[in-house]
């Protein structure tokens, strides 16, 4: 007896389990406030699960082996985020207490201008992400940086995160080192120096935009008195022993990187370089923390928190760190994402839901926006930018193709649409390690991320107009199929 096939599920009841995800975290925003996201998402993601499973399988659409299948996907693409979560978690702390981070804040303090201050930190992290290529170490390295100089000047942390997202995604978007550059133009069949080229065609706009944003942002923004800052940079230089010999660490981390020596390995030593660093740059430190002796205080350092009470409640709250168990939360919000991915694309409700998106698509301007909105869908049901390009190249490019439109068009348009917005989602895997890392909820930062959310309004807006986008004659045998 062959086995059972399981059925379509239907349209509506494919919608469900989205539109019950954000209701309830609409829900906590409006009941609790944005900053209960982090907290809440974990229930949230795993109800939304729960329920999609209980209506695929009332509608006879749910099969061991399409959840297998889900599984795989989902995982093959979330499950690689873990360890680099860890390793982050370990660069933050050790960075901090080998006087890296101290350095660049108290360096910051003295030489970076408040009105320039926005403008100057989303032009480096650009440079940065650019000759790296990877947005991810770029904000978990010089972001955490400025994200303390920045606060010590009195800058609202949405306006210093969203300048540090904007800056890095800019850089990410554009460097043909990105991963997510690549695996966009090659789910697209587009060469990559064609599809970056293409691409500046929205990002550069973008970025010069949000870069006159930032620095009318600075303008009239009020800083924090300069006796704050000099109370801040005392405690500093009171605490840690401040050197540029400490920004070998970074130099040598930024050279693995330019290197393309892989991200794991790379944040892997440079945690390792930073807890060196420790003992060498910083003898205080050892003497205040290592009690019980080296191997435990190791232990205890990157495991657990370390907190700082000298008296000053904003230097403690600046350089105290949280260590691995810190990052747990997040890891555990990933792997709930991960579960959701896996429940939607099993059940075959993610195919149901954008089949729909582009079964009746009529011209250039409905198919990119179709393609904008499936690559914002897209990313919030997978919680993933890299499953969510793939799936979206594989989703429209038979409909590009029908009318006779270029792929670097899609390719174009879902980076656009899915890789610098995947940061902007609360459950999806950047979102959750971007806020982690910056310590600023997502929908705090959301607002400020003026490329993130121009890029995606960019591409709508060259759709509209038909800039530099050609269009093949097709027959209409070939337009109809």
């Amino acid at each position: 007896m062959s086995a059972r096939v399981p059925k379509q599920p239907p349209l509506l009841l494919s919608a469900l389990p989205i539109v019950a995800l954000l209701l309830f975290l609409a829900a906590i925003v409006v009941f609790l406030g944005a900053d209960a996201i982090s907290e809440y998402s974990h229930t949230a993601l795993l109800g939304a699960s729960v329920f999609a499973i209980v209506l695929a399988l009332a509608a006879g659409c749910l099969s061991r082996r399409g959840m297998t299948v889900g599984f795989r996907r989902s995982a093959a693409q979330i499950l690689p985020a873990v360890p680099m979560l860890i390793c982050i978690a370990m660069v933050s702390t050790t960075w901090m207490l080998s006087g890296v981070v101290p350095t660049l804040i108290d360096y910051g303090i003295r030489m970076l201008s408040p009105t320039f201050f926005l403008v100057v930190t989303c032009a480096v992290c650009s440079v940065i992400s650019v000759l790296t290529g990877s947005s991810w170490s770029t904000i978990a390295t010089i972001g955490v940086a400025f994200m303390g100089i920045g606060t010590v000047m009195g800058f609202h942390p949405g306006w210093i995160a969203g300048a540090i997202i904007s800056g890095a995604y800019f850089g990410d978007k554009v460097s043909p080192l990105s991963d997510t550059t690549v695996v966009a133009s090659s789910a697209c069949g587009v060469d990559l120096f064609k599809h970056i080229r293409y691409l500046m065609l929205t990002s550069i706009p973008s970025m010069g935009i949000a870069l006159l944003v930032f620095l009318f942002a600075g303008l009239v923004s009020s800083p924090a008195s300069e006796v704050a800052a000099t109370e801040i940079t005392d405690k500093l230089n009171e605490v840690f022993d401040i050197s540029p010999y400490t920004l070998v660490i970074p130099v040598i981390t930024i050279a693995m990187i330019v290197l393309r020596v892989p991200t794991l390995t790379t944040l892997f030593c440079s945690s390792l370089l930073g807890l060196v660093g420790i003992f060498v740059f910083q003898p205080g430190i050892v003497a205040m923390l290592g009690a019980d002796g080296w191997p435990v205080m190791i232990a205890r350092l990157l495991w657990s928190e370390t907190a700082f009470a000298t008296g000053s409640a904003m230097f403690d709250d600046l350089v105290s760190t949280s260590g691995i168990t810190g990052m747990l939360p997040t890891v555990a919000l990933v792997l709930c994402a991960m579960l959701f991915g896996t429940v939607m694309i099993g059940t075959g409700m993610l195919s149901r839901l954008t089949h729909a998106l582009t079964a009746r698509l009529r011209g250039c301007f409905a198919l990119v926006g179709s393609t904008v909105a499936g690559g914002l869908f897209i990313n919030s049901c997978t919680a993933d930018q890299y499953l969510s390009l793939i799936i979206g190249g594989n989703m429209f490019r038979n409909a590009y193709r029908r009318f006779g439109l270029e792929p670097r068009l899609l390719s174009r348009t879902l980076e656009d649409s899915v890789s610098v917005t995947s940061v902007l989602i609360p459950w999806n895997s950047c979102g959750v390690t971007q806020s982690a890392v910056l310590g600023v909820a997502t929908l705090t930062y959301l607002p400020f991320c003026i490329f993130n959310y121009l890029s995606p309004l960019m591409s709508l807006l060259m759709a509209f107009t038909g800039y530099k986008i050609r269009q093949k004659v097709v027959s209409p045998r070939y337009a109809a199929a």
